[in-house]
């Protein structure tokens, strides 16, 4: 028995032997990697970011800044808390109306050092994050890179995953591609303002 095919469905059959070529080499790529169902992709973004060489440089300034940040904070408070004490003992000394300017005073310092520390923290953690943002922008391509070499259709957060194996998280790959690629990041413009 001989198979007849219309010359009409010649270009549907094409079209299918050229999908099915793709999607064959697709797997043979995502094997190669140790992906079994190159479908669908799991990553940890979190994780992406802190194992990275640019996140832990990141993290490392961040806390750094954040620990200088605290001492400044600490001594600053010292020097607030002698003030008040000074104050506080010359109260029995001076007149209501003499006092009270000083006290203002005080307090006027002391809402300026909450005001001026939380601006402090805010700008710190808007840097964290603008650092993240620049990250995964320099990531992006070496994902990219990774689903077009695995045929992956997408690429899902692994922590919104309810169950998948093990086999699907592309996370120590990325890891490893985006490090050759960008290394540490230093010199490029990750919202440090370097």
């Amino acid at each position: 028995m001989r198979l007849r095919i219309s010359r009409r469905a010649w270009g549907p059959v094409r079209a299918l032997c050229l999908l099915l070529g793709l999607v064959l080499a697709s797997q043979a790529a995502a094997q190669q990697l140790g992906v079994r169902d190159p479908l669908v992709l799991t990553i940890s973004s979190d994780r992406l970011f802190a194992d990275s060489a640019f996140g832990q440089r990141v993290l490392r300034e961040i806390e750094s800044e954040g620990a200088q940040l605290a001492q400044e904070n600490e001594r600053i408070v010292a020097e607030l808390s002698s003030e008040e004490k000074d104050l506080t003992q010359k109260r029995a000394e001076l007149a209501p109306e003499d006092f009270r300017p000083l006290a203002q005073a005080v307090d006027d310092k002391v809402q300026s050092h909450r005001e001026g520390q939380r601006a402090k923290l805010d700008a710190l953690a808007r840097r964290s994050e603008e650092s993240r943002q620049t990250f995964y922008a320099l990531a992006q391509p070496v994902l990219i890179e990774l689903m077009r070499e695995t045929g992956a259709a997408v690429v899902l957060e692994r922590a919104n995953v309810f169950l998948s194996a093990d086999t699907s998280d592309i996370t120590d790959e990325a890891i490893a591609r985006i490090n050759a690629a960008i290394g540490d990041g230093t010199g490029l413009q990750d919202g440090s303002g370097e």
